[in-house]
Parts: C-alpha cells; structure tokens; sequence
C-alpha cells in the first residue's frame, strides 16, 4: 500500500474526524474512502456527480415539510429538532451553528 502525507488546516482535520465517527470508521479508513469517492472509475467529477439527486431530495423535503407544517406545526418543529441532532452526530452540521 502507497503512503502518502497530506497538510490539513487544523478546522478541517477536526471536521474530518468528526465525521469519520460519525460513520464509525478510523479515520485512515475515512480518508481512503473519500479519496476513493474523489477518483470514480466511471470518470464521474466527484463534485457534481450526485448534484441531480440531491436538488430532488432538497424538493422533496420542503413538499413534505410545507405540507406537514400546514397540518401539524408542532410535529414539523419536533421532526426538525430530531434531524438536526442525528445531522450533528454525523458531523453535518457547522458545530458553531451557524448552517
């Protein structure tokens, strides 16, 4: 196996390794798998490949949070509360909260 060394500012080795526990994989086991994302087979641009799919997911999300904020506020506000929570135990949201 190729070693390799890499120079990371400190912020984005934290996030990193938050997210990596939140996948419950060592880090090194982390990194490989992004790089691995990063160089696709099917010569896919990593950065846009899954651009499609996620505008169609974002759509769907505020259909069925508009919908169910009309019907029942407060389970809207406790589904909301409860998604932001697995989000930031997965290291997807700023912990600074500012996103």
């Amino acid at each position: 196996m190729t070693r390799i060394s890499v120079r990371l500012d400190p912020e984005l080795h934290d996030r990193l390794h938050q997210r990596a526990a939140g996948a419950q994989l060592p880090f090194s086991e982390f990194i490989r798998s992004a790089l691995s994302v990063a160089a696709d087979q099917d010569g896919r641009y990593v950065y846009s490949s899954q651009d499609e799919i996620l505008a169609t997911c974002i759509q769907t999300f505020a259909i069925l949070a508009t919908s169910l904020g009309d019907r029942a506020p407060d389970t809207l506000a406790k589904g909301m509360a409860h998604a932001r929570t697995l989000l930031s135990q997965r290291g997807l949201l700023d912990p600074e909260g500012r996103s």
